[in-house]
């Protein structure tokens, strides 16, 4: 090392600039930072910081290039009653870290406190973790996007596609065996073009941020398949990557985004900013927990030795300091400025809005992102899910934020299994849910409805169990007792009974229908569509196999062809992508209300149908001359009258098409009795026979 010039505190990280990288590092308690770099050749160089500016350590080195693994060692108080816990002998990744070499290599080292000692973590660990922590990497970002636009899909256009990078692609058989399961599979011809045949607008992927695989879990020869557990904000995990060197492999995520906007996809990641991967008192120390644990997450004010858990993981970042917040914004301003990333959904969303106790939504998180002019204009989504507030806290967020809906989740779940009293709620989850959003001034799309997600049964599995299997994760499933709002139609799992088969696909084909007509956002999770089982597991985190993986083989072609027809309609018909809501009174000059409902009978439904306990059918006309929007260029928005019926009742019910619609000409579009979707003149009559537990679709064409 020729030279060390003093440096700049900003940016966090390391910068590579051309001619050599600047080092920047925030830890405000430290009483001494070095660096440390690596290579193949040589032992571990360390370089003692001089420079500090505003509580950030920095230096310049000429000489370093991309490639370069890097560390830091940082020194100070290990006083965890106080709520420090600095520790020099223990190697710690750059929070800013643009890539990282590897995945720990569990040892005892890497814990600042000596395993199996009484005193616990007030011990003290002399042992150097080096060897068994994965590195740093600097990288060069310099990249050719091209023409690469964001797409800026409005949302009320827009399909999400919730999708595993290893488990959408390992399976899949036009995918070249070396690069199954990476990015580089994601971008790939073959993936981009079933996305597009699909209809769906954006991908969801799960975490793809650089995550721990949990000790307790790799010694059960299990793994954290998820990634719920982060390590590093800025480091595409270097599991997805295929055998580029760990530098490049920025650019291989770069290559799939600019792939994918090329087919007009966004990209969205699932983001875990609420907790790290480094535990509670009893966890590792890997980065934050050795930088400056006091400064970055919430610890007990009466014993700074424990940690506060809204998160159920151990820990939970303090997203009240400064510090902390920039960590969270500069993270996100990187993924949508370098990375071209489109939008985010926020796991536990609720814990980084919490004040000292509770869950704000004018917190400093909120505010710091609304006057972001680059964070505040990519798509955010919440899980309103917080173990502090006792679950999910729907319709608790800020106009400008979509929320994950559990409430649509749960309704339309026991709507089609057959609880009692459902027709008023599932009303308003199928109209936008105006009783959760309407009143912040937030619109339909504020709501992103689901029927399942990566945490839970699958569609498949939501109709062929009641109890959940989870014997591969190693759990007591002897429950009794299911707490997914499932229903086996008859028979726990695979059977051989063709009629239970035959309600099976017609349930999911209801769930599908349901989810893609209602107002709102739609998301689908990868393999929904095909019928994807995980064998009655309603918890696959730890499963990084079959169990997990889509298997394209065994794909429903019948259902998925259904299911590209469904969607094709949503996207054919704004009746059910509405940007405004229902107003519930006549379209003027037209004497039809923008939306009607009714019973069986033909009548308009009055306030005390609602809510009788036997009642699973309803009737509902969408007008098209009622939408109240505009286009790009101002002219109104119309479409084709509907006219939707659900029927969660067993038996089939005679269904009277009211006087005042009576008149039309209709067309069949839609009946989930069958899984057909083409349009069938209706017979000018008065009563359609519509078949138990099912979806009927009637259109009346204006155009």
């Amino acid at each position: 090392m020729s030279k060390i010039y003093p440096g700049k505190p900003y940016p966090l990280g390391a910068t590579w600039d051309g001619n050599g990288v600047n080092f920047a590092l925030y830890a405000d308690c430290a009483t001494g930072v070095e660096l440390c770099l690596f290579n193949d050749k040589q032992p571990e160089k360390r370089i003692k910081l001089s420079e500090r500016t505003h509580q950030i350590w920095h230096c310049y080195l000429p000489d370093v290039k991309p490639g370069q693994f890097y560390g830091y060692r940082v020194d100070g108080p290990y006083d965890p009653q106080n709520g420090h816990r600095f520790n020099r002998n223990k190697l710690l990744m750059d929070p800013y870290a643009k890539s990282l070499s590897g995945r720990i290599d569990w040892h005892d080292s890497i814990f600042a406190y000596e395993i199996g000692n009484p005193d616990e973590d007030l011990s003290f660990s002399t042992t150097d973790s080096a060897p068994f922590m994965p590195k740093s990497v600097v990288v060069d970002p310099t990249f050719d996007w091209g023409d690469d636009k964001f797409p800026r899909i409005p949302y009320h256009q827009s399909i999400i596609y919730e999708m595993h990078v290893k488990g959408f692609t390992q399976m899949h058989p036009d995918i070249p065996d070396e690069i199954k399961g990476t990015y580089a599979a994601i971008g790939h011809p073959a993936c981009i073009k079933y996305l597009h045949e699909l209809g769906v607008t954006a991908i969801e992927l799960m975490p793809i941020h650089h995550f721990v695989n949990d000790r307790h879990l790799l010694e059960k020869g299990l793994t954290n398949y998820w990634g719920y557990n982060t390590i590093g904000f800025f480091a595409p995990d270097i599991k997805y990557a295929g055998s580029v060197p760990c530098h490049e492999q920025v650019q291989e995520f770069k290559e799939m985004v600019k792939a994918l906007h090329k087919a007009g996809i966004e990209v969205i990641l699932d983001v875990v900013y609420n907790h790290t991967g480094e535990g509670n008192q009893m966890g590792p120390t890997l980065s934050l927990k050795g930088i400056d644990n006091a400064s970055y997450y919430r610890l007990v004010d009466d014993n700074k030795r424990y940690y506060n858990d809204y998160t159920g993981t151990g820990n939970t970042l303090n997203a009240m300091l400064p510090n902390v917040l920039r960590y969270i914004m500069d993270s996100l301003r990187y993924w949508i400025v370098e990375m071209h990333v489109d939008g985010f959904r926020f796991d536990l969303a609720a814990t980084l809005a919490r004040e000292l106790h509770d869950v704000n939504k004018l917190s400093g998180f909120f505010e710091i992102i609304y006057q972001d002019p680059i964070i505040s204009q990519a798509k955010l989504i919440a899980e309103p899910w917080d173990i502090g507030e006792g679950g999910y806290q729907v319709g608790n967020f800020p106009p400008g934020w979509t929320e994950w809906n559990g409430k649509y989740r749960d309704c339309v779940r026991d709507y089609w299994i057959g609880a009692d009293s459902m027709l008023g709620e599932f009303g308003q989850r199928f109209t936008g849910s105006p009783d959760l959003y309407q009143d912040d001034n937030r619109r339909p799309t504020a709501s992103i409805n689901f029927i399942t997600a990566h945490d839970g049964f699958t569609l498949n599995d939501l109709v062929s169990y009641n109890e959940k299997h989870n014997e591969a994760n190693g759990e007591n499933n002897n429950d009794g007792e299911s707490h997914n709002r499932s229903w086996n139609c008859g028979a726990e799992g695979p059977t051989d009974d063709p009629e239970i088969n035959k309600l099976r696909d017609k349930q999911k084909r209801n769930l599908l229908a349901t989810l893609f007509l209602s107002q709102g956002v739609p998301m689908l999770v990868a393999g929904d569509e095909f019928g994807r089982t995980q064998n009655g597991n309603n918890n696959a985190y730890c499963q990084d196999n079959e169990i997990s993986w889509l298997n394209w083989a065994g794909a429903d072609k019948q259902l998925l062809e259904f299911t590209k027809r469904l969607i094709q309609i949503r996207k054919d018909h704004p009746a059910f992508r509405r940007r405004r809501w229902f107003q519930g009174r006549p379209v003027k000059g037209k004497g039809l209300e923008d939306i009607a409902w009714f019973l069986p009978e033909g009548n308009e439904m009055e306030d005390e149908n609602w809510n009788h306990d036997f009642a699973r059918s309803l009737g509902i006309f969408l007008n098209g001359h009622g939408l109240h929007s505009v286009d790009n260029t101002g002219d109104p928005v119309t479409d084709d009258n509907f006219y939707v019926i659900f029927n969660a009742h067993h038996d089939q019910l005679e269904y009277h098409i009211p006087d005042v619609l009576v008149n039309k000409s209709w067309e069949i579009i839609l009946d989930t009795s069958n899984d057909e979707i083409t349009a069938q003149p209706l017979a000018k009559k008065e009563v359609i026979n519509v078949e138990g537990r099912s979806v009927v679709v009637l259109r009346n064409k204006l155009k």
